[in-house]
């Protein structure tokens, strides 16, 4: 014989559901703001040589590597550069902004300690000290 507490599993489902009705809440919301204002995303590429250009509906970036990064621009949204170096990233739909500006990121995150790489324009890149030296 097994004995189940019903309170537990009431408790469970109204939770999901809540969880559920809020997420389904502020998504709506995305979507009102995103048709009336728009959303952005702003990208600052730190270092030596790093560039970005926009050439038709690609974004090319120079970012150290042997080879110049294509990635297609995805439709729904506009990308400008600004001083070869300010990427911003806008449109209307606030998830796939934030995917592509990750993925533009990830080709070259910032290090901590010379703070090169791709980083949003308000992120605050944390630096380590480098090594002190060999004390004798």
């Amino acid at each position: 014989m097994q004995i189940y507490r019903v309170r537990e599993h009431v408790e469970i489902y109204t939770s999901i559901f809540w969880c559920s009705l809020n997420l389904c809440r502020t998504l709506t919301d995305n979507m009102v703001v995103g048709v009336s204002k728009g959303f952005e995303k702003r990208l600052q590429l730190v270092g030596v040589g790093y560039r970005a250009t926009v050439e038709g509906n690609d974004l090319v970036l120079n970012l150290g590597f042997s080879h110049p990064v294509r990635m297609a621009i995805p439709d729904g949204l506009k990308v400008k550069v600004e001083d070869n170096t300010r990427i911003s990233v806008s449109g209307y739909d606030k998830c796939s902004i934030g995917e592509f500006a990750a993925s533009i990121r990830k080709w070259r995150p910032p290090e901590p300690y010379k703070g090169k790489g791709v980083k949003y324009a308000d992120e605050i890149v944390r630096r380590k000290e480098g090594k002190a030296g060999k004390k004798k």
